[in-house]
């Protein structure tokens, strides 16, 4: 009945009446329905008919088959060639994304995520290529109650293959928990904002380098690589504007007490392309590109442009969270990361290697996000799962 509809319309904005009968296809071929003169008559209006009856199906041209030969039609980002224009010819080959979702993502969830649901989603992830999933945080559960698991979740993982498990240490009493607790990699996170500063880990920033001093070096006693996070590189929720001579201090002071890696962070997504490639510049001077990451949230809708004008300036490290999962639970009106769903999706047409399997990541986002109860805030995630709910009917 909707084909007949659909067919009816084609006609009436053609000029035609429509036909009397219609083609339907079957595995690759067409065959007629009522007559085997439709077949013979088969041209490029009725081509267009059966385009608009059935948009799954996309006509390859002959090709020494049959004219009518039809095949599945399914779009995919993914860009078989390097970009050779100047706008886009600098980007790397290759971006390592670190997965946030299942510590940054979850950590603000109200109601408590089983252990094993957050164990399976740690699982889905790697599978579906990420080699880097920041697993947990060992902060107090009085702060972030929804981690309080954090020791079971490693005990846990340790037998995962094919992955890496960065944990948050706030201090050397986490840091010392994380360790026996099976950790082989662990984070740290300060602030270029002196009042988010206090509001986060509740001491000054000065105070907070000292005490990842101790960290960074009991780490390097036991040959464990520390990264180090920066919060509002761009803005702060509650001084505004952040002077991009700030986040260069503090990224310095990281750099130089040993972490092999710096992720620089938007946390309340007021970035535009416009403040992050000054911020940039000014890192770029004290700390090597090399060793620096980004992390974006999409408050505003700007991640993808900020990884995008990051990468072309030498960036080739991307913090990002499945399904959109997260937002700092100390900055107000903070949303979620940027979907590392979007970020595939982004990087697949540019030509940039991830490693990722786009469809094993999106049963990742679409697993935690049943067990959530609400829809994923990927949009790559949304428009393809609706293409693919569309094409079955």
């Amino acid at each position: 009945m909707i084909a007949a509809r659909r067919v009816d319309k084609i006609s009436r904005l053609k000029g035609t009446p429509a036909p009397k009968s219609m083609t339907t296809v079957i595995g690759g071929g067409a065959t007629p329905s009522s007559s085997s003169s439709s077949l013979k008559a088969l041209n490029k209006e009725s081509l267009l008919r059966r385009e608009f009856l059935y948009p799954k199906n996309r006509l390859l041209g002959n090709n020494n088959r049959d004219p009518g030969y039809l095949s599945t039609y399914h779009y995919s980002s993914i860009c078989n060639h390097r970009p050779t224009n100047k706008v886009l010819r600098n980007l790397p080959g290759y971006v390592k994304i670190v997965e946030v979702g299942p510590r940054d993502g979850l950590q603000n969830e109200k109601e408590i995520v089983p252990t094993t649901v957050k164990v399976q989603l740690i699982k889905m992830l790697v599978s579906s290529g990420l080699t880097v999933v920041e697993a947990t945080s060992f902060v107090s559960p009085k702060w972030v109650p929804q981690l309080a698991d954090a020791k079971d979740v490693m005990d846990a993982i340790q037998n995962i293959q094919g992955g890496r498990f960065p944990v948050l240490t706030p201090n050397l009493k986490g840091f010392e928990a994380a360790v026996a607790a099976g950790a082989k990699e662990v984070a740290i996170f300060a602030s270029a904002s002196e009042s988010f500063s206090k509001s986060n880990i509740n001491c000054s920033i000065k105070d907070s380098l000292a005490r990842y001093r101790d960290v960074a070096s009991a780490a390097r006693e036991l040959s464990l690589p520390v990264r180090g996070y920066i919060s509002c590189v761009v803005g702060c929720p509650v001084e505004g504007t952040v002077p991009p001579s700030k986040v260069a201090y503090v990224a310095k002071q990281l750099f130089d007490m040993g972490c092999s890696e710096i992720s620089l962070g938007d946390t309340i997504g007021v970035g535009t392309p416009g403040t992050v490639i000054p911020m940039l510049e000014n890192v770029i001077h004290v700390v090597p590109i090399d060793k620096l990451a980004v992390h974006f949230h999409d408050t505003y809708g700007q991640a993808l442009s900020n990884i995008l004008i990051s990468l072309q300036m030498g960036i080739s490290t991307v913090d990002s969270s499945v399904s959109g999962l997260g937002g700092c639970p100390y900055a107000k009106g903070a949303s979620g990361n940027v979907a590392t769903e979007d970020v595939v999706y982004m990087l697949n047409g540019l030509g940039v290697e991830t490693h990722v399997d786009l469809e094993k990541l999106m049963l990742a986002g679409d697993f935690i996000c049943k067990h959530l109860g609400r829809p994923s805030s990927s949009k790559t995630a949304v428009a393809l799962s609706s293409k693919k709910a569309n094409s079955k009917l």
